[in-house]
This record gives C-alpha cells, structure tokens and sequence, in this order.
C-alpha cells in the first residue's frame, strides 16, 4: 500500500512539475495556456483587425479639410510633373501613348 501511494504522489508531484514548467513557458513566451484543450478564440483573436476596427484606431486626418495643405500638395505635384516634362519623362499628350503607337504599327 505504502507503493501506491509513493507513485501516485510522484505522479502527482511530476504533473505539477510540468504544469508550472508549462505555465513559466507560456508567460516568457507570450503563449496561451489551454491546459484542458477545448477550443477558445485566441486563434481568431490574434489575426489583424480589417475593416472599420483598425479605422477606429488611427485619428482623423486632418490634412484632408486644410486647403492650405491641399495647395501646397498640388503646387508640389505641378511642380514635379513640369521638371519630368522639361527632362522628357512626363506623360505624353492625349491620343499618343504607348496603345495608341501600338495601333497604329
């Protein structure tokens, strides 16, 4: 008798071993513990928001309602496409892109 209980006691002792071994696991580790093994939403959980829940999470761009900004921003842009069209990399004229002279070939 005096057996029995020695092994269900290192049974016992060897099943808490591991359980705390798991459970300092999941804390360094960042893991979930799911001793028991029924399902829980951790999985879905950890996915990336999409949608309107990860827009609720960035502020309001207000750059978009300042016509100071919106000016600058179109200044910049003109000013860009007129330095490409002087070097001749700007977009060319209507009707004379690269479908139109592939047409016409």
């Amino acid at each position: 008798m005096a057996t029995t209980m020695v092994g269900s006691l290192r049974r016992v002792l060897s099943a808490a071993a591991v359980r705390g071994a798991a459970e300092a696991r999941a804390a360094i580790f960042g893991h979930v513990l799911n001793p028991s093994g029924k399902r829980s939403a951790h999985k879905i959980l950890r996915k990336k928001l999409i949608g309107w829940k990860v827009a609720q999470w960035y502020p309001y761009d207000i750059k978009n309602d300042d016509p100071r900004v919106l000016a600058r921003e179109e200044k910049e842009r003109l000013a860009k496409l007129e330095m490409l069209k002087r070097r001749g990399k700007g977009p060319p004229k209507k009707g004379q892109g690269r479908r139109a002279v592939k047409r016409n070939k």
